[in-house]
């Protein structure tokens, strides 16, 4: 009797494993090319993530620019920023040709959607504000 409870416990968490085994061809990029690659970041600990134009496109990746605010203080869409498991704030900025760098902020105040900033990127730099945690997963390698 015992067995025949591990076989039918087991079963489930069986099955659960196979449905993820297939291949879904549509997810893949005509080219085969793949999805997203990092690169280190001279000087830093940090990653640069290249994403292919499929991988933006299926992200949803959206981007707004640093903007100036009072004095020498500058803000973001509050969606751009990211916390570390420090509790650092950080926001991605888009580089060039689908790649993003995370670059640390220093966040004076929140008002309403409206980060604003004492240290960042300067203003007109394009910051990502949908995709960033996505970003963030694969410059530590999440699910590799």
């Amino acid at each position: 009797m015992t067995r025949l409870r591990l076989l039918l416990a087991g079963l489930p968490l069986g099955a659960l494993a196979l449905t993820g085994c297939g291949a879904d061809s549509s997810a893949a990029p005509a080219s085969g090319a793949e999805h997203s690659s990092t690169m280190d970041v001279p000087g830093s600990e940090l990653k640069r993530v290249t994403l292919s134009a499929h991988a933006v496109s299926r992200l949803g990746i959206e981007t707004a620019e640093v903007a100036a605010a009072v004095g020498t203080r500058t803000s973001i869409p509050y969606s751009a920023v990211i916390y570390d498991v420090h509790g650092k704030a950080w926001t991605f900025v888009s580089t060039a040709g689908g790649s993003y760098t995370r670059a640390q902020i220093t966040v004076a105040d929140i008002r309403g959607d409206l980060a604003h900033l004492t240290s960042g990127p300067a203003v007109g730099t394009a910051v990502v504000t949908v995709g960033a945690a996505e970003l963030y997963g694969t410059e530590l390698g999440v699910g590799k």
